[in-house]
């Protein structure tokens, strides 16, 4: 059944519109818009009024759920040399002790979170496939069922990354024994995606895709990852193909020493970068290699919250820019669970490198909160495979309501609505949240948390004992 909504003020691809009737379709995809500044009462009577200031939902263009059970539990000093590097042992840690029903709990608290902050949809990459003990789930992959089954409790657009992990570094070294949970053989991971991509053509879902990823060039050789990203193309030719690469100093020098070449250079000599590829991180990108990116259309997803938490560096998000890269944002280690953090640190941390101000404006969009904004969500659907980062139509009907009477919207008009989500504190302003047509908060509740609180409180205490 066709719902009909008539949007007070919406941020639209060529901009914003003051009035707009919005027909979204029974598989919560909008299939027509007619700007309206004044419609008519019996096109009222059967519409739903939303007041306030309507944008895209943000895509999350890289999560690991299962970090969610180490946030807070980690910032204390080791020793003078603490990196990503020492960071990594608490992962595994956590890694080792988390069980089905346990990454339910917190993948589901998670994707509410992630609903509330204004993300819509997530692409979670995911490498945990195996029991403790390094055997894998009789009957199917009960880890996978259980980030599927926090998606839909939660209400929020699932891309499912099942991620290849083969090696503990450059030159083929074997896995380490607290990474025994992570490891697939290639046969094995790519009958397991193309099992799960023939299930969704069957069943289809508005909300639910399945892409893949491999998790970095020291986990994946590289002539390995050629064959399964051949193989992969041949299953679906649009597949979302996902890798951490560049993330750290060491990882680069260690990819220099192993192979003569830089991680990026390494992806790009591949030939295999197209717009269906995200490289994660990036963050030491040479200005050369940003634009050999930028050129092949693939998308970076920064999360500047875990980059920063971990100490990993600056990426250059001016030169990519303009350059014509696309950047979207992610979550990642769940640091912080923000896309307005994220961008607005994406922006701060030019802003302190080149001591100016409103560097990441340009001459079509002047206000940089409503650039950020509509470039990450428009480039992190792309990376995710999923229809949306745009009201449009076509697109499902993912958006955000922003209550333009909270006090952080005080004084916001249409053009600076996003500047006040941004950088003044708006993303408190995010009233009502909805996925696919069907609102999943409202008045900034979600039905599933009162259920759910019990449980994960338990389970924190558990984890972080």
């Amino acid at each position: 059944m066709t719902r009909q909504y008539h949007l007070e003020s919406v941020l639209l691809p060529e901009g914003w519109a003051r009035g707009a009737l919005v027909s979204v379709a029974a598989d919560g995809r909008i299939d027509a818009i007619e700007q309206r500044h004044a419609p008519e009462a019996a096109e009222l009577r059967e519409s739903e009024r939303i007041a306030g200031f309507v944008v895209p939902g943000m895509p999350n263009a890289h999560s690991h759920a299962f970090q969610r059970g180490m946030r807070g539990n980690t910032e204390y000093r080791l020793s003078a040399r603490d990196s990503f590097w020492t960071w990594r042992q608490a992962m595994y840690a956590l890694a080792n002790r988390i069980e089905p029903k346990d990454l339910e709990i917190l993948a589901t608290r998670l994707f509410i979170d992630m609903l509330k902050s204004g993300y819509t949809s997530v692409a979670e990459f995911h490498y945990l496939h195996r029991q403790p003990n390094g055997d894998l789930y009789p009957g199917g992959n009960l880890l996978w069922e259980a980030i599927v089954a926090a998606a839909r409790t939660a209400g929020i657009g699932l891309t499912l990354l099942p991620t290849l992990y083969q090696t503990s570094d450059f030159g083929g070294q074997p896995l380490k024994r607290e990474q025994a949970r992570f490891g697939l053989e290639t046969e094995q991971f790519l009958r397991a995606v193309e099992q799960r991509i023939g299930e969704e053509r069957r069943h289809a879902s508005a909300t639910l895709r399945t892409g893949a990823a491999f998790h970095s060039l020291r986990a994946v050789p590289l002539a390995t990852l050629r064959e399964a990203s051949i193989a992969l193309r041949q299953i679906d030719p649009t597949l979302p193909l996902h890798i951490h690469v560049a993330e750290q100093v060491q990882e680069v020098e260690s990819c220099k020493l192993a192979t003569g070449r830089r991680p990026i250079e390494l992806l790009l000599d591949t030939g295999l970068l197209s717009p269906h590829w995200c490289l994660v991180h990036a963050t030491h990108g040479t200005p050369a290699e940003l634009q050999g990116v930028a050129a092949s259309g693939a998308a970076v997803c920064v999360s500047i919250s875990t980059e920063a938490n971990l100490g990993d560096g600056f990426f250059d998000a001016a030169g990519f820019l303009r350059r014509g890269g696309h950047v979207c944002v992610g979550s990642d280690s769940q640091a912080t669970v923000s896309p307005a953090e994220e961008l607005r640190w994406m922006e701060y941390q030019q802003r302190l490198r080149k001591k100016r101000r409103a560097v990441l404006a340009d001459q079509f969009e002047s206000h940089v909160g409503t650039r950020l904004w509509r470039d990450a969500a428009q480039h992190g659907a792309q990376a995710i495979g999923q229809p949306a980062g745009a009201i449009a139509v076509g697109h499902r009907a993912d958006w955000l309501v922003l209550d333009s009477m909270h006090p952080s919207m005080a004084g916001a008009s249409a053009d600076t609505a996003l500047d006040h989500l941004v950088f003044a504190g708006g993303d408190a302003a995010i009233r009502d949240v909805m996925v696919a047509g069907r609102w999943v908060v409202k008045q900034g509740h979600h039905a599933a948390e009162p259920a759910l609180r019990g449980d994960f409180v338990a389970l924190m205490q558990r984890l972080s004992a």
